[in-house]
């Protein structure tokens, strides 16, 4: 693939993902966790049906897209990692010796991917090419949801599923000094806005998010949600927050959190992400995927597997 015309078309957020992908070269394929059959689904966004299923190590629980070039997958009950290559797809490496692997994010350059490793405390950057840990940072809890900013100087990472401590990760060099934040409530999910000015925080004990000033860690605001945990992903000028326990998308503007639209969703749907101008939502109850287009209007449901944790996309052949 021609890193030119994939950041090109990347750049093209607005565009249909069958029109990105044909500028990137490729065919958009949104990557699905079958969490209890072993595998990860290749779904077609364009046509929306499921074209091949990636045999995995057991119990592949998140994954997470690095440029749409690789997709890193965690295991957390087997302690493994899986690096797939988009092209062509299939796994390119497999690791092993983590406590608990669960979120990932990828550096601006694609070629690295740092996970949060909640058994051993730690954050892992790994070499997605060569498919090696090259260094471990011990972050003072279970590491589990994390978010890098937009300019890959900062990490804030959610040291639990309720947590009472937000990692704030500096990355400098070979550094990562840690600072602490204590949110409002029981964080769940963190995320960074498209231009890194604000951090959104969900809660995993109640129906409410806070926004946060990245530079100052400040408090901005904070949004009514509904029911716990809730997770959130950005697309453009919207933030798209999800609600497994109620079945809701719900659609709120970036710049002041004025909600512009509430979403049926499959009940179960969690996590959530974003990528070449759809948004797309995977159910852990009903194993479907829920795409959504840049405005919030949805699109179409895929049943993909019996339960479906995560998802993120990637450009195949």
């Amino acid at each position: 693939m021609d890193r030119r015309r994939f950041l090109a078309a990347a750049a093209l957020a607005a565009v249909s993902p069958a029109a990105l992908a044909r500028a990137a070269g490729g065919t958009p394929i949104a990557l699905v966790t079958a969490d209890l059959e072993g595998y990860v689904a290749a779904l077609n966004l364009s046509s929306g049906r499921v074209e091949k299923g990636i045999r995995v190590a057991p119990g592949p629980q998140s994954i997470q897209s690095s440029l749409g070039r690789r997709a890193l997958v965690g295991h957390p009950d087997e302690g493994v990692v899986t690096v797939i290559d988009a092209v062509p797809l299939r796994v390119a490496h497999v690791l092993r010796g983590f406590g608990e692997p669960r979120y990932a994010v990828a550096t601006p350059g694609g070629l690295n991917a740092i996970l949060a490793d909640a058994g051993r405390e730690e954050l892992a950057t790994i070499d997605l090419v060569r498919g090696r840990v090259l260094r471990r940072t011990p972050v003072g809890g279970p590491a589990r949801h994390l978010a890098m900013a937009p300019d890959g100087r900062s990490i804030w990472v959610a040291l639990g599923t309720k947590a009472e401590r937000i990692a704030v990760v500096s990355v400098e060099r070979d550094a990562l000094p840690v600072r602490f934040l204590q949110p409002p409530f029981p964080a769940h999910d963190v995320a960074f806005t498209p231009r890194g000015g604000s951090v959104w925080v969900t809660s995993g004990d109640r129906g409410e998010v806070a926004v946060y000033d990245s530079r100052t860690l400040r408090l901005r605001r904070r949004l009514f949600a509904h029911a716990p945990p809730q997770h959130v992903a950005f697309l453009g000028d919207l933030a798209f927050v999800t609600s497994g326990e109620a079945g809701t998308l719900r659609v709120h503007r970036v710049r002041d959190g004025a909600l512009v639209r509430t979403v049926r969703v499959p009940e179960g749907t969690y996590n959530v992400d974003t990528g070449w101008g759809v948004v797309f939502a995977p159910s852990l109850s009903q194993g479907t995927l829920a795409v959504v287009d840049d405005r919030g209007r949805p699109r179409r449901v895929v049943h993909v597997a019996r339960s479906s944790h995560d998802a993120c996309y990637v450009v195949a052949a």
